[in-house]
């Protein structure tokens, strides 16, 4: 059964040396993550897996390494207990769900769920089912964003229709009303904007389907025009 949940975007800018100069001007956002990640925590699961984009549909094991040398920073995370050595490699999404929980001192369980962004809302809500009974007390920590089309200088360029699909992206994570709001994202829509939170996020709404949890959302903002969103669900 799910008994908690948090939310975070996982640009890898996060990590403040990564981030190098640039890092006090996310540091609203990682304190935000660091609040709802903490919040996570405290429930105490017996099972916490780390939910996030990746080109590939795959879980990962226990001791899944991630590395953000790609991003010039001598730097490695493991997936819950277990060394940094001989590890199978872990996406740029659950390396940083890696990095949050190690920054938060959790050495319970972790495994990891990557998930495409052409994965169909049925699938995403057959995975969600499968993590929510995967243990008594599980704990989901969901990465992703939201678009990535929100000004001129963002990825995609600036897309009109990106403004409210993020609002709806709020409005769901806000509320944990997974039924009306992030189990019916558009997920043509969702890829056309570049938001590489859909899938994820549809995950976590299968998996509290009917758990009635409190949500909060603690982050809104499109920096870099890209919707970042951090909210806890207990």
């Amino acid at each position: 059964m799910l008994v908690a949940a948090a939310v975070c975007p996982c640009p890898p800018m996060l990590v403040p040396e990564i981030a190098s100069g640039a890092a006090p001007e996310l540091d609203i956002l990682r304190a935000a993550c660091d609040r709802a990640v903490g919040a996570l925590l405290a429930a105490a699961p017996d099972m916490l897996w780390v939910v996030g984009p990746d080109a590939e549909h795959g879980s990962f094991d226990e001791g899944g390494v991630g590395s953000f040398r790609p991003y010039g920073v001598d730097l490695s995370v493991s997936l819950g207990r277990g060394g940094r050595d001989g590890g199978e490699p872990l996406p740029s999404s659950l390396a940083l769900g890696a990095w949050l929980l190690e920054r938060a001192g959790w050495e319970g369980p972790a495994r990891g769920l990557a998930v495409p962004d052409y994965l169909e809302p049925e699938l995403c809500a057959a995975n969600g089912v499968r993590l929510a009974e995967s243990a008594a007390r599980v704990a989901l920590l969901v990465l992703g964003e939201g678009s990535a089309r929100r000004s001129v200088k963002a990825p995609g360029y600036l897309d009109e229709r990106a403004e409210e699909f993020d609002a709806v992206a709020a409005r769901g994570l806000a509320t944990a009303d997974a039924g009306r709001e992030l189990a019916s994202m558009d997920d043509e829509l969702a890829f056309e904007l570049m938001a590489s939170g859909r899938a994820p996020w549809q995950v976590l709404a299968a998996a509290a389907a009917g758990d009635h949890l409190a949500a909060e959302l603690l982050y809104e903002d499109a920096p870099y025009g890209v919707g970042y969103f951090v909210a806890a669900w207990i």
